[in-house]
């Protein structure tokens, strides 16, 4: 029998040890102007290049806990950074992994994937979370078919939350010594703002949860509004979702901020070439909502901002500027123009609401007269949904509904919210999907967008003047109400 080895002086007993501790630096050049402090925690310097590694020690302490053995399979839907910190944790512990994609993703991605041996199975990314060819849907049914297998399931599985509960949270808390006004996360799983942010409102209950949210994703509108509005397609990775997780607690959030994929890409691009930070979408997109988060807030204060994950997965895509070129990402490239354009293009027009309590013969009288088909619905200044003309149809061929009826109860989600920023390219995928589009500038609604509206604009634009790279966003007039936005 050989003698055991004694372990060097310092020495990790395996990689997985390296995980956590992650430094805190102070942002300086990215947030100049501001009163607020903004500081980021480096997520990406785990040795599985992101935060997951913490919620994968988790997630395989709780299969072994619930009898996983070693040469058994793991089972994950992922955008490819859970799939790395699985796969680095399966080499250690002996397991083999079969990832499942969304074809959005960065080869660099994938190739880190099967580098580790993983099994990885790509589907498209267009397609209703609940479509069967959805990443979410193949993973489950592989899940099934494959004997002594664990489904990690980090979107509903209980263990996500914890992990950011038992670790991250304790961790900020003890670095930053409690002296922290903000957390900002971006929202994925939702598993580090939930857990992460439950432990930190319990040590401090005045802690701000802030989460940052792409435009396209289901979050922003349902938190500000209550509604499930329709989502669409966007270029960012690791954030932002089409369907609600159960790990997600959206109740503890105190505040959500939207961003767009330029915003996003740009300011990763910056926080690379400018702070050092060598990072993904994800933290750009996180670093770019906590600097309009602070701008709104104007008051000194500190800012945590957590960096999900590293840039090295996206040298194709972020940092290679053929792509940003190509996707319209910079601005030597107008492409077809952007939903503000199409606003302009229309002319100064007054945007006309109803609110829940107007009648259905004020509002028919409405439509009527200005030959719309739909009107934004606005309660107390903020945004509740849409109401049109098939609504009222329907209300008043049940024969039991009265033209002094309220339109409260008809009020529906039939739609999607963009920015003025949004590109034409993408406003054309969320237009075959959504009745309508509300353009949102923050909390304000400055137009609404129809499939006639967009066909003008590109009927008409080759004899258009070439469109500046830069513009200001000019709000139409609102009749000094106000609403919200979606990411």
């Amino acid at each position: 029998m050989l003698p055991s080895r004694a372990m060097m002086h310092g020495a990790l007993e395996d990689i997985s040890k390296a995980v956590g501790n992650t430094p805190i630096i102070r942002l300086s050049k990215v947030t100049k102007g501001l009163l607020a402090d903004i500081y980021v925690k480096c997520e990406y310097l785990n040795p599985g290049g992101s935060h997951k590694d913490r919620l994968a020690w988790n997630l395989l302490r709780r299969a072994e806990e619930n009898g996983l053995k070693p040469g058994g399979t793991i089972v994950e839907a992922t955008s490819g950074n859970t799939g790395a910190s699985l796969a680095l944790l399966a080499a250690v512990r002996g397991y083999k992994c079969v990832f499942v994609m969304p074809d959005k993703m960065s080869q660099e991605k994938i190739s880190n994937l099967r580098a580790f041996g993983a099994k990885v199975v790509v589907c498209p990314t267009a397609v209703d979370a609940d479509d069967p060819r959805s990443y979410y849907k193949v993973s489950r049914r592989i899940a099934d078919e494959t004997p002594n297998s664990f489904y990690a399931n980090q979107y509903h599985n209980p263990a996500n939350p914890e992990a950011h509960y038992l670790w991250t949270g304790p961790e900020v808390w003890k670095q930053t010594k409690g002296e922290l006004d903000a957390f900002v996360a971006g929202m994925g799983t939702g598993g580090t703002i939930s857990g992460a942010g439950k432990y930190l409102k319990e040590k401090k209950p005045g802690i701000q949860l802030v989460g940052v949210d792409p435009v396209g994703s289901l979050y922003y509108d349902f938190v500000k509004t209550g509604r499930i509005t329709r989502p669409f397609s966007y270029k960012v990775e690791g954030i932002g979702e089409d369907f609600f997780p159960s790990t997600m607690n959206l109740k503890i959030i105190d505040d959500i901020v939207r961003v767009d994929d330029k915003e996003c890409f740009l300011m990763t691009r910056d926080l690379t070439r400018l702070e050092g930070l060598f990072v993904g979408g994800s933290g750009g997109a996180a670093v770019a909502g906590a600097i309009k988060y602070a701008r709104a807030q104007n008051r000194k204060m500190n800012i945590l901002v957590f960096l999900a994950d590293a840039g090295q997965k996206y040298v194709s895509k972020i940092f290679n500027d053929d792509w940003m070129r190509e996707n319209g990402f910079l601005d030597d490239v107008t492409g077809l123009g952007t939903v503000h354009d199409i606003l302009l293009s229309k002319g100064k027009t007054k945007i006309v609401t109803a609110t829940p309590q107007s009648k259905v013969r004020d509002v028919i009288a409405t439509l009527k007269s200005l030959g719309i088909s739909q009107l934004p619905v606005l309660d107390k200044g903020k945004l509740r949904g849409i109401i049109g003309e098939v609504d009222l149809l329907r209300h008043l061929v049940t024969g039991q509904k009265k033209l002094d009826s309220a339109i409260g109860e008809l009020v529906e989600g039939e739609y999607a919210t963009v920015t003025p920023d949004t590109k034409i390219e993408l406003l054309q995928g969320v237009l075959a999907d959504a009745k309508v589009a509300i353009a949102m500038d923050g909390e304000e609604v400055v137009g609404i967008v129809t499939k006639i509206d967009l066909i003008d604009y590109l009927a008409r634009k080759p004899h258009d003047a070439p469109l500046a790279k830069k513009r200001g966003v000019k709000k139409a007039p609102t009749n000094g109400k106000r609403a919200r936005s979606h990411g």
